[in-house]
């Protein structure tokens, strides 16, 4: 199968209804005709600008519908992804564009000061394109609706590859982040491994997954994205809407607001809610329970969430108000998409990082075997094809994080299990952040769901800090809501985790310990233990 995002939306283009709204962002909604014209034109002119096949296509922008029209542009271009954190400062953009060889930026207008500041240093930066209303754009720089609206909209009519790149950058626990390399195909391939696990025959070429998607009819997808589009779970969950004749809509708001996206829901009838965990999914839980009556939700089908775990009252709480619906808590990251799933709906319910995996997943013990489902050994958890072609331009990480095992080769993701019986996993975390205490070993996201599930407890970070008996000591920092009790916080605990695990030293805060994304932020919860 030669699948490449490009041919695919082309296909999807001519037979999807040119008046079906493709992106909304606010006031700006953009219908599919809008978006092939735009997009062709974008791509045309970039081309014409210089950007070669493969080239980096570098993305530094708030969500927009323009954001999404470009990335589409990216493709039938022949460009290379690269995603850049809008939160980054001039020193992060600068190593992002040098470490990925960017020659196109496209840039929000909110952020022309920091790419000001850096083009002295992006030396192979060749076009600045601007999202933004077109005002006092610099001379260095070209607005994008002049590049989007000028021309006829004609396809480019150039042959792609499966073999066509697409970067997802990804911050660690430490050092830089590292552009992880994938090929349309294989993440085209993991997609499919999705629809057979479902019992949807998978198509074999591109017009069969065209024809899918026009026999959906009006079952199209019609997503509401919560996190950044810079954000994996926003940007792939949003693609593949788009690759299905769907729509997409994002908030404007620069900071997460539940009744921002309960409008949007009850606006486009969305069948599809993308959160990142309870970050994203707790206030709107709340906002339901406050004003139940205020918004229709009775379209939503399915929630998700990828990247963080998400607890089960949460998600239970949001059955209650759309019953139709399921939410789907996905375990995957950057470099080992799909390796397992968590369903919950009104008929049953499962435990907080409990998974199913897939069967590309695999747990293996420190001898590279199999862990026994049931023996409470704990192993590490790899995925096998399709995986990443690597890190750009890490030989030595890619070599370290993709390994050949048994003749195959995994993604080692660096996250930690253990199997129960019935073969599912519980997911126990990175074991990079493991927490070191007197020789016993904890993982800091087990701690953190057992605190989620406490009485008025919103959310919790958990981190090791140095002691000079123990080596390390588990420290926690709680989001508390009204009524919290460390007492009656800490009785809990004694009900789901052995006492060598709880937090020797627990710092309330009413502040968020998230960042927009929905992503822990761990150097603010140091600084408000004192430890940062």
């Amino acid at each position: 199968m030669s699948f490449n995002f490009a041919d695919m939306i082309e296909a999807v283009e001519a037979v999807t209804p040119p008046d079906r709204v493709a992106l909304a962002h606010g006031a700006q909604v953009v219908d599919w005709a809008g978006l092939k014209r735009r997009s062709n034109n974008l791509a045309r002119a970039l081309v014409a600008r210089g950007l070669q096949t493969g080239e980096r296509f570098a993305f530094y922008a708030h969500n927009s519908a323009d954001y999404l029209t470009a990335l589409v542009a990216c493709w039938k271009a022949r460009g290379t992804h690269v995603n850049v954190n809008y939160r980054y400062v001039a020193e992060e953009l600068a190593y992002i564009l040098a470490d990925s060889d960017a020659t196109v930026l496209v840039y929000g207008q909110a952020l022309r000061d920091c790419v000001a500041e850096v083009r002295a240093r992006a030396t192979g930066v060749r076009t600045y394109v601007e999202i933004g209303d077109g005002v006092g754009v610099p001379d260095w720089a070209v607005a994008f609706d002049a590049l989007a609206e000028d021309g006829d909209g004609a396809a480019l009519g150039i042959a792609r590859a499966a073999e066509d790149e697409f970067f997802i950058y990804t911050g660690g626990t430490t050092g830089m982040p590292k552009g992880v390399a994938w090929a349309h195909g294989d993440l085209t391939r993991i997609a499919f491994v999705a629809l057979k696990t479902a019992g949807v025959p998978v198509p074999t070429a591109v017009a069969g997954w065209a024809a899918m998607a026009a026999a959906a009819g009006e079952e199209y997808p019609r997503v509401v994205c919560g996190p950044p589009l810079m954000h994996g779970t926003g940007l792939l969950s949003s693609y593949n809407a788009l690759l299905a004749g769907g729509m997409v809509a994002t908030l404007p708001g620069r900071h997460f607001d539940a009744a921002e996206l309960l409008d949007a829901v009850d606006k486009w009838r969305a069948n599809r809610v993308v959160v990142v965990g309870d970050a994203f999914a707790r206030p709107i839980m709340e906002a339901l329970d406050a004003a139940p009556a205020r918004w229709d939700v009775s379209s939503v089908r399915l929630l998700i969430s990828s990247g963080v775990m998400w607890s089960q009252g949460v998600k239970d709480g949001l059955i209650r108000h759309m019953p139709e619906a399921t939410c789907q808590d996905n375990f995957s990251s950057s470099e080992a998409i799909g390796m397992g799933t968590s369903l919950t709906t009104r008929d049953g319910t499962v435990e907080t990082a409990r998974f199913v995996i897939g069967g590309r997943c695999r747990v293996l013990d420190d001898d590279d075997r199999d862990v026994v489902p049931g023996s409470d050994v704990t192993g590490k958890v790899v995925l096998g094809p399709p995986t990443p072609l690597g890190y750009h331009k890490d030989a030595e990480k890619s070599a370290r994080t993709f390994r050949v095992i048994d003749g195959v080769r995994y993604t080692v993701s660096g996250d930690f299990a253990k199997v129960n019986a019935d073969g599912s996993i519980v997911l126990l975390g990175r074991g990079s952040a493991c927490i070191n205490s007197a020789g016993e070993k904890i993982f800091p996201e087990e701690v953190e769901e057992a605190l989620k599930i406490c009485p008025a407890v919103d959310d919790a970070l958990v981190f090791g800090t140095p002691d000079p008996k123990w080596g390390q000591s588990v420290t926690a920092v709680v989001q508390a809501a009204a009524g919290f009790d460390e007492a009656a916080v800490r009785e809990e605990l004694r009900r789901h985790l052995a006492g060598y695990k709880h937090p020797k030293l627990l710092v309330t805060t009413h502040e968020s310990l998230r960042a927009p994304n929905g992503k822990a932020d761990y150097g603010k919860a140091k600084v408000l233990a004192g430890v940062g």
